[in-house]
């Protein structure tokens, strides 16, 4: 069974490319920035641009943050996208302010690395490093390749929580995954087949 899957709009994300992508593989979605709309949602998608500190306060404003809380421990499947992701984590060295805490880890700066810029931007190779039912349709593929723009790097508490890795002057988790949440750091909606490959592998999750 698949349910619509509710964007949350809190101020903060690339909204319209994001439903394009999914009207392309054939998912319906719905746009929401309440709680009580959280609260009976099937399927949670929390994008993101910004700043850390700034999402998270905006959220809190909202009285978003128990809701989609309990909505993921409830076994709801979440996808965190860029930001979205980082939030999902305990915190950022961007900010000051505590994440989601659904999935133990922080977000860091790109150390400097000769003839590396920050932001990381533009298109970069993944590598999986475990089995998920977001990326299992990348078995035969050769260089996945997703689009990239940040300046802080994720890396997860637990090694079992890192779904893709990437390499941009250090290694860092490209996308997470425990139980029913999701994390991708790159752009779906502006990585072409393979964005669209792992939008709809997130449509067709049960509820």
């Amino acid at each position: 069974m698949t349910s619509p899957i509710l964007i949350i709009d809190y101020g903060m994300g690339n909204i319209g490319s994001l439903r394009n992508m999914f009207k392309r593989v054939g998912a319906e979605t719905e746009v929401a920035s309440d709680a009580g709309s959280i609260a009976r949602a099937g399927k949670l998608l929390l994008p993101g641009v910004g700043a850390f500190d700034a999402a998270m306060r905006r959220i809190g404003d909202l009285g978003l943050a128990p809701a989609i809380c309990d909505r993921a421990r409830a076994g709801v499947p979440t996808l965190g996208i860029c930001l979205g992701m980082q939030l999902l984590l305990d915190g950022s060295e961007e900010g000051r302010l505590p994440g989601l805490g659904l999935i133990p880890g922080r977000a860091r700066r790109f150390p400097p690395a000769a003839g590396l810029k920050v932001p990381h931007m533009g298109w970069n190779v993944v590598r999986q490093a475990q089995r998920s039912a977001l990326t299992d349709w990348m078995r035969g593929e050769d260089e996945t390749r997703f689009y990239f723009v940040h300046s802080y790097a994720v890396q997860t508490e637990r090694p079992a929580d890192a779904v893709l890795k990437c390499t941009y002057g250090i290694e860092f988790d490209a996308a997470i995954g425990r139980d029913n949440v999701y994390g991708a750091q790159f752009h779906p909606e502006k990585s072409h087949r393979f964005g669209m490959a792992l939008l709809s592998a997130f449509a067709k999750l049960p509820c």
